[in-house]
């Protein structure tokens, strides 16, 4: 049996950020519209760690495989990442495993797109300015699609750690057009921004709605369980809504969203997928100086159309390396 092995750098070179966009907005049309055949993911803690893996398994169109990943925070201390994954594609005529991905910088491109995604249908076509909380991997992703789905002249990123944020703005100004500011505290990145990005792993809120300027848009991606939190319930309020990427997935998982709905500032009726606006069932951002805000705990369809494109272009483009089981 023969497989395709693509490493990150494979994918880099293969799903530019503009792709991976149109990519996601496809995952969240078929999550919105059944389309999509995908169960809630399993998890399996490490508690000693304060860790947990992933298995997500989903089939979107021709494209069938599942992920694995494991997010280990306290790995951040010893120097490696904090998220480790693959992607194992398989021939949907077939079952037979076609592929292998390295899912750890996959991950962090499709969270990104996703949002890339949603602040294209949701935040204001004239956004100037963007907000980064957090400088990690998914911060990274995340200023390469805000400054390619608007016309961003400047990003102001905070995090807890300076020299973070310095390594990152080193990193990535040469790479956009906008110019990358180190902001002194979570409010100075957020209360003059059109779009912002929590891409933290904190447990409380970063992000609250006294800060947060009419006509915003703001992406919560980082809180993936009941006990995590970024953006605070008053924001939440603001908005009125929570634009998701899966009902189904946020209100089993994401604390950005059932802190509020436990506090009766929301119900599940407020909830909105993402993939409805895209198809045109719903209209989105109602007014000039409303809050949006997209709340994503990642869904196993975005993984694997993310994948089945690299793939497709990955063998146009003649990358990967063939092995036998």
């Amino acid at each position: 049996m023969k497989l395709t092995v693509l490493t990150a750098a494979d994918i880099r070179r293969a799903l530019p950020i503009r792709a991976a966009i149109e990519s996601q907005k496809r995952a969240y049309r078929a999550v919105a519209t059944g389309e999509a055949a995908m169960p809630l993911r399993a998890s399996v803690a490490t508690p000693e760690r304060e860790a947990v893996t992933l298995f997500m398994p989903a089939r979107v169109a021709n494209d069938l495989g599942v992920k694995i990943v494991s997010i280990f925070p306290k790995n951040v201390a010893s120097g490696l990442p904090m998220i480790h994954g693959v992607v194992i594609m398989l021939d949907a005529a077939t079952g037979q495993p076609a592929a292998l991905l390295d899912a750890t910088y996959l991950t962090a491109l499709r969270t990104a797109a996703g949002s890339g995604a949603a602040t294209d249908v949701l935040a204001r076509p004239a956004a100037r300015i963007a907000g980064i909380i957090g400088s990690g991997a998914l911060a990274r992703t995340h200023l390469l699609a805000m400054c390619e789905i608007r016309p961003i002249n400047e990003v102001r990123i905070y995090s807890r750690d300076p020299k973070h944020v310095a390594a990152l703005i080193d990193e990535m100004q040469p790479l956009v057009g906008a110019a990358l500011v180190a902001a002194p505290s979570p409010a100075a990145a957020v209360n003059e921004a059109d779009v912002i990005c929590c891409v933290t792993t904190s447990s409380t809120p970063v992000c609250f709605g006294r800060d947060v300027r009419p006509g915003a848009h703001i992406n919560g991606v980082g809180s993936y369980t009941p006990q995590m939190q970024e953006v605070d319930a008053h924001t939440v309020k603001l908005a009125g809504k929570v634009f998701v990427d899966s009902r189904e997935s946020v209100l089993a998982e994401a604390g950005d969203v059932i802190y509020p709905i436990n506090l009766g500032i929301i119900t599940a009726n407020d909830l909105i997928e993402i993939g409805e606006v895209i198809a045109g069932r719903h209209r989105g951002r109602e007014s000039a100086d409303g809050i949006t805000f997209f709340k994503s705990c990642g869904v196993a369809a975005q993984d694997v159309t993310a994948a089945g494109e690299v793939l497709r272009r990955a063998k146009e483009l003649k990358l990967g390396t063939k092995i036998s089981l």
